[in-house]
């Protein structure tokens, strides 16, 4: 089952980056729930701030869907690209190209060690954050489905497997009631 971080984690992590270009990276994951493939190929014009999506072109399976787009990214994102301002790939590496893959692994390790996160492998976890969030936000499994680009509802009901922990950590109406024992 997989490492899910808690919200408060995941804002630690997002401080943790220096670089706004790393920030900006590390939030855009956390944010449309894009696989780190997808994520490093992610182009400038894949931003549709109109209708807040983001389009991501040959994901797994090379099907292209949409994914949401917060508001705060797309602050985030308008800052860091008049910085940076590059052409075709929102996180370039210095040959125009896009960073890779072992790059984008790398900013979220060095960022979750200066967090002091101890969970969570990979930048993958970004992703798995991005789904259980919304599962516990009260968003239904099939919009989940679409937003992850899963064509399978088995892959995303593993969601509720890692929801269920924090289900039996809720506290029972019972042991809620003031009544004398």
């Amino acid at each position: 089952m997989p490492e899910v971080l808690g919200q408060k984690e995941v804002e630690r992590l997002l401080l943790a980056a220096v670089k706004h270009r790393d920030r900006c990276l590390l939030m855009t994951a956390y944010a449309t729930g894009l696989r780190v493939s997808e994520l490093v190929r992610l182009k400038v014009d894949a931003i549709d701030s109109e209708r807040m999506m983001v389009r991501v072109e040959q994901g797994k399976g090379r099907k292209d869907r949409y994914t949401i787009l917060s508001p705060r990214l797309l602050t985030e994102l308008r800052t860091y690209w008049k910085e940076h301002r590059s052409p075709t790939y929102l996180f370039p590496n210095g040959k125009r190209g896009p960073i890779s893959i072992n790059y984008a692994q790398r900013i979220y390790n060095w960022a979750k060690q200066k967090a002091g996160i101890h969970k969570g492998k990979g930048i993958h976890t970004l992703r798995h954050c991005f789904a259980t969030h919304l599962l516990e936000a009260g968003v239904d499994l099939r919009t989940i489905q679409t937003l992850l680009g899963h064509n399978s509802m088995e892959s995303t009901q593993r969601y509720l497997q890692i929801r269920q922990h924090k289900l039996t950590s809720t506290a029972n109406p019972l042991d809620l009631l003031r009544f004398p024992d």
